[in-house]
């Protein structure tokens, strides 16, 4: 069997993606693999290129979030409305499948814990075709498209304007709760979410290559990034000195983040030491707990099922539950993101295992390559 180099390199050569970053870390041991191009007949990848993470920026704003609540600042039972008063009266759809000028009054305040478990009402279903869920694209935008957002303010002053699709806490949705708890954590520390990521976060972790930004003398390590056209050949959808060269109006806690494999390998290993790391501690053992516990019903699964494989929730990405395959390890707690990306911890076996590449997955069904490194990660 060949080894995680030869394994990526193969969708490489396939034409698959151009590039990749692998990294495997098991119980202190680490495999690491750069593979291709970081830009379709560009200079080589190499392990400290630059990618932009999409989705697996919702677990470190979760993070972000809770060492608010470790301060006292908030807690996980408060009412948002004190911070975001834009949803001090929410009214929610009288059913999933209601029109969104049907609407009825929400029945409790959203909390926090709301937000960090992605109940709080807002959000993507399965079911893409509901009128809420139609109404939300136009507020909610792909977030791969980060200018595409406006300043906080005005994207909160949309939101409010539409309904809740469920009742808080009925229902996991996803994806809008990430860009909330990221303006929360803004208005609660009364500082921009780059600026506190980068004092309370990526500083202690030794993350330096990560951001809302790319600065200039960081681009040259900046991968480019592509979407599978309707041909099957790879069309080129962002630049090193496109959208991530100007901070973005928005920083999206959802997936707004640029980084590197080792950048995220220093975050997951936090978590996998219980929120220690080599400069002290950065979250209690609780609070980690608290994020890679799954805190969803079956009933709530099911309305994401779409999302969800043997997976539930925690705070900010999921968590295993069923074993329907092999690298559904219960306990393992991760997400991915839609411009290639890949991040897991898994505690019962002290694995962290990291997949960066750029090329789009626009479907919730992961790509091969990707299922192949999993199953990689797991033997």
């Amino acid at each position: 069997m060949g080894g995680l180099s030869d394994l990526l390199d193969k969708h490489v050569r396939n034409g698959a993606v151009p590039g990749a970053v692998g990294l495997v870390v098991r119980r202190g041991r680490a495999e690491a693999a750069a593979v291709g191009s970081a830009s379709v007949g560009g200079a080589p990848m190499a392990r400290d290129s630059i990618f932009r993470i999409a989705s697996i920026t919702k677990p470190i704003t979760a993070a972000a979030l809770m060492m608010l609540v470790e301060d006292g600042s908030v807690a996980l039972d408060n009412p948002v409305d004190e911070w975001l008063p834009e949803l001090a009266k929410p009214s929610v759809v009288r059913t999933p499948a209601s029109e969104v000028d049907d609407v009825v009054p929400a029945t409790r305040p959203i909390t926090v814990f709301d937000l960090l478990t992605s109940r709080a009402g807002y959000g993507f279903a399965s079911d893409f075709t509901l009128p809420g869920v139609q109404r939300l694209f136009s507020v909610q935008r792909d977030g791969r498209e980060v200018q595409s957002f406006p300043a906080p303010d005005v994207w909160m002053a949309e939101l409010s304007r539409i309904p809740l699709l469920y009742q808080p806490g009925e229902a996991w949705l996803y994806d809008t709760c990430s860009v909330l708890q990221g303006v929360l954590v803004s208005r609660v520390s009364g500082q921009p979410l780059p600026e506190f990521m980068a004092e309370r976060v990526f500083e202690p972790l030794g993350m330096t290559d990560s951001g809302f930004e790319v600065p200039a003398g960081q681009r040259d390590r900046f991968t480019s990034y592509y979407r599978t056209g309707p041909d099957g050949a790879l069309e080129l959808a962002d630049a090193p000195d496109g959208q991530w060269s100007t901070r973005p109006a928005l920083p999206l806690g959802s997936g707004g983040l640029a980084s590197t494999a080792d950048d995220w390998l220093a975050f997951g290993q936090m978590l996998l030491a219980g929120g220690t790391t080599p400069r002290g501690r950065l979250l209690s053992a609780d609070s980690v707990r608290l994020m890679t516990t799954d805190h969803t019903t079956p009933a709530q699964r099911e309305i994401g099922a779409l999302f969800l494989e043997g997976q539930g929730w925690g705070f900010g990405a999921s968590v295993d539950i069923a074993p329907i395959d092999p690298w559904n390890i219960p306990g393992r707690y991760g997400w991915v993101g839609g411009t290639g990306t890949s991040a897991h911890i898994t505690p019962s076996t002290g694995t962290v295992a990291i997949l960066f590449t750029q090329v789009a997955a626009d479907s919730p069904i992961p790509p091969q390559w990707m299922r192949d490194f999993w199953r990689y990660a797991a033997s």
